[in-house]
């Protein structure tokens, strides 16, 4: 007997919040696909953000996650930080702790106004750079890359940091979705090429592009932004979809993404009694309550002077 799936009438499953790795052994490539849902909705709710400022928040913590779960120190962290002058955004923050994220984004709602509706990256951050920051819990080491913020999106911005700073050959394609009352889908691809025996080797920069990169790239680039914000298309599915005429296809466990913000009235509380008397003093108002304000969450926590 036929029966349909999913079963007639039954919920579609949604495949979002999630992180999936996967390698390609043949090719000495290794690529990440990230979908987010209800956790980018979440973060988003705690402000107003204009269409233009969410669509970028949501770029950015899509590259947040891409390159966070790659991270195999559990307690490592990964932050995404711009800053700029000139453009409509002069900070952004995003961060990624064992999956749980968190950003933050700071806009000129004036300058906004003033620029078109599809604004270019320049426009959005004027003079800028990215900065991507893995700091691993386990040997206590912090690795930092800094690159201008050039090109048409952060994507590009991010390939572009993986050429300085790693020097490893990528493609990267994120996509957002406004669904309006239904809320935001992100997702992005990564892909790296990492050619066997590359301690000793020359450099892909040096010797020009590869064959099997090439191969990959192309492959990969075909993606297109409805596929990345399918919540229908499992990521299992979009992989298949985009390599499967690749000899092997390793896919690694999903990791699970979720909004989450540190802050708390028993923290911040701790970090303030790490300040001199004198200077815990001169942060309080008139009222005696030192209030300390987390833009993430955009909560404020009142601690008393006294406590």
């Amino acid at each position: 007997m036929a029966t349909s799936f999913p079963p007639a009438g039954a919920e579609p499953t949604r495949h979002s919040d999630i992180a999936l790795g996967f390698t390609l052994p043949a090719a000495h490539a290794r690529g990440r696909i990230v979908r987010l849902g209800a956790a980018l909705d979440v973060i988003l709710a705690n402000h107003a953000y204009p269409p233009v400022i969410a669509q970028v928040l949501g770029e950015a913590l899509v590259l947040t996650a891409l390159l966070g779960s790659t991270l195999k120190d559990e307690g490592g962290q990964l932050t995404v930080q711009a800053q700029a002058e000139g453009g409509v955004i002069d900070l952004l923050v995003c961060d990624y702790r064992g999956g749980e994220m968190r950003g933050y984004l700071r806009h000129d709602a004036e300058r906004l106004s003033t620029v078109a509706d599809a604004p270019s990256l320049g426009e959005l951050f004027g003079n800028g750079y990215l900065a991507i920051t893995f700091d691993q819990a386990a040997t206590g080491e912090r690795y930092q890359g800094i690159v201008p913020l050039e090109g048409a999106s952060l994507a590009e911005a991010a390939e572009s940091y993986f050429d300085q700073s790693d020097q490893l050959p990528s493609l990267v394609r994120i996509a957002v979705e406004d669904r309006g009352a239904e809320g935001h889908v992100a997702g992005g691809l990564l892909l790296q090429y990492l050619p066997e025996g590359e301690e000793g080797r020359e450099r892909l920069h040096v010797r020009g592009q590869h064959e099997e990169w090439t191969h990959v790239e192309t492959l990969g680039a075909t993606v297109t932004p409805s596929e990345l914000t399918d919540e229908a298309l499992a990521p299992e599915a979009l992989i298949w979809r985009l390599f499967h005429d690749e000899p092997e296809v390793r896919v690694l466990p999903p990791a699970a993404l979720r909004r989450g913000c540190r802050c708390s009235a028993e923290h911040v509380r701790d970090v303030i009694g790490r300040f001199p008397v004198e200077e815990r003093a001169e942060m309080a108002d008139e009222d005696g309550m030192i209030r300390v304000d987390c833009h993430f969450c955009a909560r404020v926590f009142p601690i008393p002077l006294a406590a």
